[in-house]
């Protein structure tokens, strides 16, 4: 049996190369099998941070006798879905409209042709709770296929129908009431434990920073207050940093424990921008969230941070216990005796408390999840942190996805940047930095005998190569807005350059005729429906990161027509920020922002102008801290090139000046913190 998947790019495909299913990749090759053979694809679609995938893995796919059946009847195809979320989407939609639910691992049957015959889940060993086993359905679905194959290809064809319209984006609305938006997601806000909706309990990034925009005390006191109650629950790792997937329970205690790169690429920068918006005279919470900050970057780089630069996708949510058997969450969890046994009595005594540590426990067996309580000593929590993370370390750390994601990357450069120009970082700025230059120089794949400029993005790599998988909107859209944001921060315009080369690829190959855009390329391999979600899902769709990339890149670059080109697009999503806010923060975020341009402030661009250039001069610094949402800032020395005019005759005076012009309406250069505030406040 041929070994198809060891050599993949994919670490989640790659530990089912041994399986003795026959697993193909997806692809033509698989799919013109299928046909020569006449027999349904079964497609299992899955991801390496997954506790079910596997599961699944261990209990049918390692099965030879469960193997036998699938290769006699089917063409197994393995799929990650963190590499090709195109595929994930369109089946996913297909085990939605034929389960009514979702997740992972997803199993679907196909056609030859790529069309869904039955969909489902995670399927146990032997039947249990009603649910059939994997067996049962395999062997169901091969006796349909070779006894009542029209009626099954006839369901195929109406599914098929019925999915396409899927994917039709909601009617944009005559007029949007930014306010009945807000008041909508804060009518979800859980007022007990904070953030929205009941359990699961998700952290919703996007959403959060829309409620920073305007500075209303009721949007602030929401969005403050889920911050907060995130950061002191079991969702976020106490000890190591970083947060987890999301919260099994309304009141953020015990969390699925896998943790992923975009989820903390994106509360990365909501806490930075969340810390700006907390007034002085909130030391516990300034205090607590910039913890935060510190503990996602920390974390980022011991346990995340590539060879050559960039990051890793995730970390599982299992490890092996003391018995070296596999438990989700066992490396995060503790009881009183294993504090006493890392702290000694005193230290033990008060973290039992304000980690709430408890005899019965929060997760089971005597275990409990860490969640912060109460106002602490901040010296002594360190010291305990620092220890417990120490004595962490010598468990079994759970496994790392190392494949790097574009689009996860970029969103982790562009919070990078905020977090180190608002915090002072130039360590940070650097990571963003060399973060971006692998995705140039890796990702960025060129043809031979063409400019640097007709290259394509690839989705992700391994080990410093490509994977085959091309870009989606959502990998142009967020490596753009990275490399816009770092130009503007390091006063590089080389970043500028990069991102509209990658805003060029996506405007020629991404269009949709009513102005919005796909999330695959039109020269990308054909699927039986075009994806094009509009909807945020843990990230922004990939519609919104290009809105939000265009915005950016034509303010730095002074390209009116980037931002023309982001206000059609952005027409076209805001049907879903009215439908379902909760669901399209990015969208509601965008709505928001120009809200406030249609009251005179209109996104604006602050030139800081220093004599050396100092990305981190206190006056840029200042800039980065109190810009209002939408401002394209960039910092450089005079006559710094490569910027449109954002440069021309702006001298740096003494020590640095800001230059703050909204629209063509310029206020007077500032140099002190009073004059910088009113120039980047003052509506026009």
């Amino acid at each position: 049996m041929a070994n198809r998947l060891g050599s993949a790019t994919s670490p989640y495909l790659r530990m089912h190369a041994d399986n003795p299913i026959d697993w193909w990749e997806w692809g033509s090759d698989a799919l013109a099998e299928a046909a020569r053979r006449d027999v349904p694809i079964l497609l299992s679609v899955g991801y390496s941070a997954c506790h079910w995938c596997h599961v699944m893995a261990e209990e049918s796919f390692s099965d030879p006798a469960v193997a036998a059946l699938v290769n006699r009847d089917f063409v197994p195809v393995k799929v990650d879905r963190e590499e090709r979320p195109d595929l994930d989407a369109i089946y996913m939609k297909a085990t939605q409209a034929l389960t009514g639910q979702g997740g992972w691992p997803m199993t679907v049957f196909l056609t030859p042709d790529g069309l869904p015959l039955f969909a489902g889940t995670y399927y146990p060993p032997v039947p249990q709770g009603g649910m059939p086993s994997f067996t049962q359905v395999v062997e169901a679905i091969a006796e349909a296929w070779q006894e009542r194959r029209d009626e099954a290809v006839g369901s195929a064809a109406a599914i098929r129908a019925h999915l396409a319209a899927e994917f039709v984006p909601p009617p944009v609305p005559e007029r949007t009431d930014v306010w009945q938006l807000l008041k909508t997601i804060g009518d979800d806000f859980d007022p007990v434990h904070g953030g929205f909706g009941t359990a699961p309990k998700f952290p919703l990034p996007a959403v959060v920073d829309a409620l920073l925009v305007k500075g209303e005390p009721g949007s602030l006191d929401v969005a403050q207050r889920s911050l907060e109650a995130m950061a002191r629950g079991g969702i976020h790792d106490q000890v190591g940093g970083g947060f987890h997937r999301y919260s099994t329970d309304a009141g953020w205690v015990v969390p699925h424990f896998e943790k992923m790169l975009y989820d903390n690429a994106l509360l990365l920068g909501v806490y930075t921008r969340g810390w700006r918006r907390v007034p002085d005279h909130e030391p516990v919470t300034r205090a607590l969230f910039a913890k935060v900050v510190h503990g996602i970057v920390g974390w980022l780089e011991r346990e995340l941070r590539l060879e050559g630069g960039g990051f890793a996708a995730s970390l599982d949510a299992d490890s092996l216990d003391v018995r070296g058997v596999q438990h989700e969450g066992i490396y995060y969890v503790w009881n009183p005796e294993l504090l006493v046994d890392a702290l000694g009595e005193p230290d033990a005594d008060w973290a039992t408390r304000i980690f709430h540590v408890t005899t019965t426990g929060s997760f089971g067996d005597g275990l409990s999840t860490l969640q912060l309580r109460g106002n602490l000593d901040p010296e002594r929590l360190e010291r305990v942190r620092e220890r417990l993370l120490q004595v962490r370390q010598r468990r079994w750390a759970p496994a790392r996805d190392d494949k790097l994601v574009a689009a996860w990357n970029g969103w982790m450069i562009d919070s990078l940047v905020w977090a180190a120009t608002v915090f002072d970082e130039p360590g940070w700025l650097k990571l963003a930095r060399e973060a971006a230059e692998t995705l140039w120089r890796v990702h960025w794949v060129v043809p031979a005998g063409s400019p640097e400029g007709g290259g394509r993005l690839r989705r992700s790599s391994l080990d410093g190569v490509p994977g085959q998988t091309e870009g989606l909107a959502e990998d142009y859209g967020a490596v753009a807005l990275g490399f816009a944001r770092l130009a503007g921060a390091a006063g590089e315009a080389v970043w500028l350059k990069r991102a509209q080369a990658l805003l060029a690829v996506a405007l020629d190959h991404f269009g949709a005729p009513d102005g919005g855009f796909y999330d695959t390329a039109d020269d990308a391999e054909a699927l039986y429906v075009r994806p094009r979600d509009v909807s945020d899902n843990p990230t922004p769709s990939g519609s919104s990161a290009l809105i939000a990339a265009l915005r950016l890149v034509g303010l730095l670059a002074d390209r009116p027509a980037l931002i023309e080109r982001a206000d059609a697009a952005a027409a076209t999503v805001a049907g879903m920020a009215v439908a379902a806010p909760r669901f399209a923060g990015s969208a509601v975020l965008d709505l928001v922002v120009a809200d406030e341009a249609r009251t005179g402030l209109s996104p604006a661009v602050a030139v800081v102008v220093t004599p050396d250039g100092d990305p981190l001069a206190e006056l840029a610094r200042a800039t980065w801290r109190m810009a209002p949402a939408g401002t394209a800032v960039v910092t450089g020395h005079p006559g710094t090139e490569g910027f449109a005019h954002h440069f021309d005759d702006r001298p740096a005076g003494e020590s640095g000046l800001a230059y703050v012009c909204r629209g063509t309406v310029c206020f007077a250069p500032a140099s002190g913190f009073a004059e910088l505030r009113s120039a980047l406040w003052s509506r026009a």
